[in-house]
C-alpha cells in the first residue's frame, strides 16, 4: 500500500506544557516516518486561511486567538491510512471522550485547547500542507525498518 501523508499541528498549549518531545516520541513509536517538521508562529491570516471553514461558528474567534497567542509546531507525516490512523492516535476532539493512551486523551484538559490539530480528509491534508510547507522543506527518506512497521 502506498503511504499517506498528512498535516498535524501541535498547538501553542503543548509548547507551554513541555511536552513537545513525550508527543513526538508516541508519533514516531505508532511507526509515522516525519517528512517535515518546523517551529513557528502563526499569523493570524495564515490561521483564518487553516480554518475557514469554521469562520461563523461560536468557537471561531477563540480558537484563532489561540492559535495565535504563542509558537506552534507544524509536521507532515506519512504512514499507510496515515490520515485515519493520525486521528486515531489524536483521541476524540472533547478531552473528556478521548481514551487514555491517546494524545488528546493523556495531554488535553479542554476541548477549546485540545493542544493537537489533524487533517480530516486527504484534501484538507494537502490544503494544509501547502499552507504550512514549501516543497523543498519535506524530506522523503528511507527507512529500512517502515516495511515491518
Amino acid at each position: 500500500m502506498a503511504a499517506e501523508r498528512t498535516f498535524a499541528m501541535l498547538k501553542p498549549g503543548v509548547l507551554s506544557r513541555r511536552v513537545v518531545g513525550e508527543i513526538i516520541s508516541k508519533i514516531e513509536r505508532k511507526g509515522f516516518k516525519i517528512i517535515g517538521l518546523k517551529m513557528m508562529n502563526v499569523t493570524i491570516e495564515l490561521a483564518e486561511r487553516q480554518y475557514a471553514e469554521h469562520k461563523g461558528k461560536s468557537f471561531y474567534l477563540d480558537l484563532l486567538e489561540y492559535i495565535v497567542s504563542g509558537p506552534v509546531v507544524v509536521m507532515v507525516l506519512e504512514a499507510d491510512q496515515a490520515i485515519k490512523l493520525f486521528r486515531l492516535l489524536c483521541g476524540f476532539t472533547s478531552p473528556e471522550q478521548a481514551l487514555p493512551g491517546t494524545i488528546r486523551g493523556d495531554y488535553a484538559m479542554h476541548t477549546s485547547i485540545n493542544i493537537i490539530h489533524a487533517s480530516d480528509s486527504k484534501e484538507s491534508a494537502v490544503r494544509e500542507i501547502d499552507l504550512f510547507f514549501r516543497p523543498e522543506e519535506l524530506i522523503d527518506w528511507e527507512d529500512g525498518n517502515q516495511k515491518w512497521i
